[in-house]
């Protein structure tokens, strides 16, 4: 059996006022199946690139290319929030730092960083999450956690506002290096607007917008584009039977990992290697 129509990869731009459990909720709807699984969520107030696999497509999400993640960020400074975003309320407010102080600040906020999380973040303290304890007005005890900032490009520059693209490990939170560059320019700031444009290989400029999901059409990308620069191995109809059916392959060459296609350019299956074999790792078309 092969794959079928539901079984592919979209690419959406969110917009702000809509959760990534919202842009999952119409894609299903749109492709008429539940099986729906998204490789990074965005805050409900953030807009940008949203990476969905859908229906078998959902056993690859292991596979695929999350890093880098690069945002377009806008930091206002002169007040920090409780929530280091603009949904917040404002906890502290501070002078203007010089535009100077800002900019000399950010090697500071660049390669591995130790980062405090959020309040209102996802995190887990004592069982439950830090927005939870921080809605009932408590301080969650937050542990720092290592995390990567590759770069920052500075876009525009005012007295009170930094627009900068800034490309990133998974787990970084934008809205804390918002407020940890306020605190170390001897000011304060917090996250203003938030737009994700790049998710490893992926580009927002080839996502489609919510409306397309809305009207049941979306544009739809085959499942072997999830896998980014995957090496490709195109099988015949024997050897194809036999992944088909969970059997591993002679191997060659030095790859680890390969996606298994075929006469087609269907994705069979993605096979880790095991000595001098192929052993299936998930096997999506069966016989």
């Amino acid at each position: 059996m092969r794959a079928t129509s539901t079984d592919v990869l979209l690419l959406v731009d969110k917009p702000a006022g809509m959760s990534s459990h919202d842009v999952v909720a119409l894609a299903r709807r749109a492709l008429g199946t539940r099986k729906v699984g998204h490789g990074g969520t965005l805050d409900p107030f953030a807009t940008g690139l949203l990476v969905l696999l859908a229906g078998r497509g959902t056993r690859l999400l292991q596979f695929v290319p999350a890093e880098p993640k690069v945002y377009e960020a806008t930091i206002r400074f002169g007040s920090e929030t409780d929530s280091d975003d603009l949904t917040g309320h404002i906890v502290r407010e501070a002078p203007l730092p010089a535009p100077a102080a800002v900019l000399a600040a950010l090697p500071s906020l660049t390669g591995d960083l130790d980062q405090l999380p959020p309040a209102y973040s996802a995190k887990h303290v004592a069982g439950e999450r830090a927005y939870e304890i921080a809605r009932r007005g408590a301080a969650p005890e937050l542990a720092p956690a290592r995390v990567r900032v590759e770069r920052w490009d500075v876009l525009e520059q005012h007295d009170a506002r930094l627009v900068a693209r800034i490309a990133c490990g998974t787990g970084t939170y934008i809205r804390a290096l918002a407020r940890d560059l306020g605190r170390a320019t001897g000011s304060a700031a917090h996250l203003e607007s938030l737009r994700r444009v790049r998710v490893g290989p992926f580009d927002v400029r080839n996502a489609t917008d919510v409306e397309a999901l809305r009207a049941g059409a979306p544009p739809c990308h085959d499942l072997v584009e999830a896998l980014g620069t995957m090496p490709r191995l195109q099988l015949d109809a024997d050897q194809v039977r036999r992944v088909r059916h969970g059997m591993r392959l002679p191997a060659s060459g030095n790859d680890t990992r390969v996606a298994l296609l075929d006469d087609e350019g269907e994705l069979i299956a993605v096979a880790d290697r095991d000595g001098e074999w192929w052993q299936p790792a998930v096997v999506l078309s069966v016989a």
